[in-house]
């Protein structure tokens, strides 16, 4: 292996150097627990109320509606799960979208054996959702619409501003799971009409193991776990101090080079599109071409497997995948790409790669130069290929 090229920062980010040092201290000289009376500790109970604020004004929210979690996965089920108990009273219908994140699906699975009634509204060839049939969706009884600001495989960004009013219009509570555009698109919450939102630390160069839920002032949400007076007694545990003070960090720094990051990422990203569409016959791009987040690249190719793809391009140093971690392992085909449209042979012939600040446009022309290798090589092998040049009678 010559060289190494992260192309899957959907999947997770490395720490920013700034971060892990923000973070060292909560380790060692400064490890006092922040519920604390004594001075010692409440230092730690001050930090994490000035990372609570930090996160609190990238997103135009209070402090006191940020409650942290041990990541975007906790969120979304918080959310849920809390709305549906809370306002049990009101409804019990819900509406999402067939491809949200593995979080949310399954969560309305477990509500749906609960009693609660789910919509899963569809989307078009680009993973957009109509606002006509969420409207028509909408019963006396519908008491929370989910949908993500913006998928994690194929990047594209939902009208969330649109969504929001209806759901306002409505009386009805609108949560997103923000956790792939926190930190890489701009997100106010009262412009936008959010209720609640996820997200989560490791996306956007902050740490593992740490995420939080912005909940509207006004909006009941019953606790997560019981056992103590932790954020604001919805969520017992001591707190993870050095998570906190890390998320806290990089979204600081996040905020700080927003506009500049994505404008760089976006243009190399692309470039690459291009080349793959232009020089790689029968390649379609998953995902709205405009309305897509900066660094995602999601491509699905015909007459090869997927799996083998990441294998041959793993062995040149190059790390992407097939759609989430979350589902990393599955033989099933993405329900994200089935639900545009895609028949399962071409779904499982996917491979996204979503670009970070660091990836050059020298790196990429590498990648794509690997992939036109590669894809040769596997549709040599391929009997499938093999019958459909024979069929149309001429070289491809």
């Amino acid at each position: 292996m010559e060289q190494f090229i992260y192309l899957d920062h959907a999947a997770t980010t490395a720490a920013r150097k700034e971060v892990v040092e923000a973070m060292l201290p909560y380790f060692t000289n400064q490890f006092g627990n922040p519920s604390s009376v004594y001075g010692f500790a409440a230092k730690n109970k001050i930090e994490i109320q000035k990372a609570r604020e930090t996160i609190a004004d990238s997103l135009g929210a209070k402090k006191e509606e940020i409650y942290f979690t041990a990541g975007g996965t906790e969120a979304d089920n918080w959310a849920l799960k809390s709305i549906a108990e809370m306002y049990c009273t009101k409804g019990n219908h819900i509406i999402t979208t067939k491809i949200e994140h593995h979080a949310i699906l399954h969560t309305c699975e477990y509500l749906e054996k609960q009693g609660v009634a789910v919509t899963y509204l569809n989307v078009d060839e680009n993973g957009l959702i109509d606002l006509e049939e969420l409207r028509a969706a909408i019963r006396p009884t519908t008491i929370l619409i989910s949908v993500m600001f913006a998928n994690n495989e194929i990047g594209t960004i939902e009208p969330i501003k649109e969504i929001g009013e209806i759901a306002k219009e409505k009386g009805i509570l609108f949560h997103t799971d923000a956790v792939q555009a926190y930190g890489q698109i701009p997100i106010q919450v009262d412009e936008m009409h959010i209720d609640l939102l996820s997200a989560s630390g490791h996306k956007l160069n902050g740490p593992k193991g740490i995420g939080f839920l912005y909940v509207r002032n006004g909006v009941k949400i019953g606790p997560l776990i019981h056992g103590g007076a932790q954020e604001r007694r919805r969520r017992a545990g001591t707190e993870n101090v050095s998570g906190i003070i890390g998320f806290g960090k990089a979204v600081e720094l996040a905020m700080a080079d927003m506009e500049a990051r994505s404008r760089k990422v976006q243009s190399v990203r692309d470039a690459a599109i291009e080349r793959i569409l232009k020089e790689i016959p029968y390649v379609r791009l998953n995902g709205d071409r405009k309305r897509r987040l900066p660094n995602n690249i999601n491509i699905s190719i015909q007459f090869i497997e997927g799996e083998s793809l990441l294998i041959m391009l793993d062995m040149k140093g190059i790390c992407a995948s097939s759609g989430s971690a979350c589902t990393s392992g599955s033989l099933d085909p993405s329900h994200v790409l089935l639900a545009i449209g895609l028949p399962h042979e071409i779904a499982h012939g996917s491979l996204r790669m979503t670009l970070g600040e660091e990836n050059t446009k020298e790196e990429m022309d590498f990648v794509v130069d690997s992939i036109k290798e590669i894809v040769e090589k596997l549709r040599a092998m391929s009997p499938l290929y093999d019958d459909f040049v024979k069929q149309n009678g001429r070289n491809v």
